[in-house]
């Protein structure tokens, strides 16, 4: 049976550099495309640590990165996040308060925990792996703007996970539990319609209306609804549209997002979504343009890889909190008025692939190579994710004890699949066993998203950033792959 005493030992030894890297983030919330601090500093401590950089840009997205250590089979991959939330901005105090500094972005996904504690993680299992002479390969991807569902579904598009033996990923939540869900599938179309501007009083008739082509359309998808199957969800917002009352407007821009519980269903009701936006178009005189922004596949389970994980968490959950730490929880609680039941105390067993609402980009990994997750406990139960108490519980010690706990978990998790041929080959042939074999071929139209590239100006800042970072951390060199 491994002894896994050595391994956390030098998971706490590093402890120091997975917090700072956390409060690093927290204290500098930045939003999807734009993690331009945040993507610097966490892959200047991996460089600091050994590890070799390489394809930055990947997938179109110009604040990825991947980082590698090592040389053979097998190849662990190691999933990184950045991105905040705009409005969740939000102080390290138990009532909704505002941060001094006045920045209205914050950590209400956890997200600065996801970095920092997966690159704990892998530095740590580096550290032990060269010291026990264990063979294998460690990739850690930087992974952008998973709050608009876009990042690492552009980054297997462009081949970055391929090669990979088996990929692990941890997120904050209110449980201990293997993030062993099957998550769906999902679309983002941006439609636009083109018209022609007229007088509204005057000469109505010479205009042709864009927002009754937006209208015709979304009479015609909330038809819709009476047809889709019951998992399948649908929602839109106007990006742009008419700005004065008096006047046809010529230009509507519509966000559509569709999800249903596989991508075979997604690509049907998004053959029949365009239909509908070129339909309203027809009926109304009007120009279309459909843009397909992104693409996800469903989440696909693994239960070899959640058995094991959920017994590996088993060893470092549930967190020792202290009364302190509870009241701070309960207090939360208290004030968004869900019932005072503090931090969970327990891991939950294996959810066994339950279908559950919402989306997300790691569904394109797990369909390229066999993946789990973890999700650790860093918010009060019943307090749900994307809020103000999330980013509150996450730049304290409820977020620094629990993500250490969580970077010793990936790390043990990690070099039991060094260590264990059979359980990646057990695996293996789970993820055949529910692909049928099939390869994974994204669904994305374009190879890279709109607005993953930087401008001129956000460049120089993301190269400043690394050289302050580089700076901060004494590092004189990037290693590259």
């Amino acid at each position: 049976m491994t002894d896994y005493s050595k391994l956390d030992e030098i998971v706490d030894k590093n402890a120091d550099v997975i917090i700072d890297m956390a409060d690093t983030l927290w204290n500098e919330p930045e939003l999807g495309f734009h993690e331009v601090k945040s993507s610097a500093y966490e892959g200047i401590v991996l460089a600091d640590h050994g590890f070799a950089m390489s394809d930055r840009g990947i997938g179109g997205l110009d604040t990825s990165w991947i980082a590698t250590w090592g040389s053979g089979s097998p190849v662990i991959g190691i999933l990184v996040e950045f991105d905040a939330l705009p409005s969740l901005g939000q102080a390290a105090a138990p009532t909704k308060t505002p941060r001094e500094d006045g920045n209205t972005n914050g950590h209400g996904c956890g997200h600065n925990l996801i970095g920092s504690g997966a690159i704990g993680a892998a530095i740590s299992l580096k550290e032990y792996m060269e010291a026990e002479g264990i063979q294998g390969t460690l990739k850690v991807f930087g992974c952008p703007a998973e709050e608009l569902l876009i990042g690492k579904n552009y980054m297997a598009k462009a081949g970055a996970f391929e090669g990979l033996d088996v990929a692990i990923h941890h997120h904050p939540g209110p449980r201990n539990v293997a993030f062993n869900f099957q998550m769906q599938a999902a679309v983002d179309l941006a439609i636009e319609w083109h018209g022609k501007s007229a007088h509204a009083a005057v000469a109505p008739w010479a205009g042709r209306s864009a927002l009754h082509a937006s209208e015709v359309f979304t009479t015609a998808a909330n038809g819709m609804r009476e047809q889709m199957l019951p998992s399948c969800r649908l929602h839109y917002y106007m990006m742009e549209g008419p700005r004065a009352v008096n006047t046809i407007p010529d230009y509507v821009k519509l966000m559509v997002r569709f999800r249903a519980a596989d991508t075979e269903t997604v690509a049907e009701y998004m053959a029949w979504i365009k239909d509908m936006a070129k339909g309203a178009a027809l009926a109304t005189q009007t120009r279309e343009k459909v843009t397909v922004v992104s693409t996800l596949y469903d989440l696909l389970p693994n239960n070899v890889l959640a058995d094991h994980l959920t017994e590996t968490m088993g060893r470092y959950f549930p967190v020792d909190w202290t009364e302190e730490e509870q009241s701070f929880a309960k207090a939360i609680q208290k004030e968004m008025g869900v019932e005072e039941l503090g931090m969970a105390t327990e891991v939950s067993p294996n959810p066994g692939g339950a279908l559950m609402g919402g989306s997300t980009e790691v569904g394109d990994v797990s369909w390229s190579v066999p993946t789990i997750g973890a999700v650790f406990a860093t918010f009060p139960l019943g307090v749900a994710i994307h809020t103000w108490g999330v980013t509150a519980c996450v730049g304290m010690s409820i977020g620094h004890k629990a993500v250490v706990q969580s970077a010793k978990s990936l790390a043990a998790m990690g070099l039991d699949l060094l260590t264990q041929p059979e359980l990646i080959e057990a695996a293996k042939k789970e993820f055949n066993e529910r692909t049928g074999g099939k390869p994974y071929k994204s669904l994305n139209e374009l190879d890279g998203p709109p607005g993953g590239r930087l401008d001129e100006v956000a460049l120089e800042d993301y190269e400043c950033c690394i050289h302050a970072a580089m700076e901060h951390l004494g590092v004189k060199e990037i290693p590259r792959a």
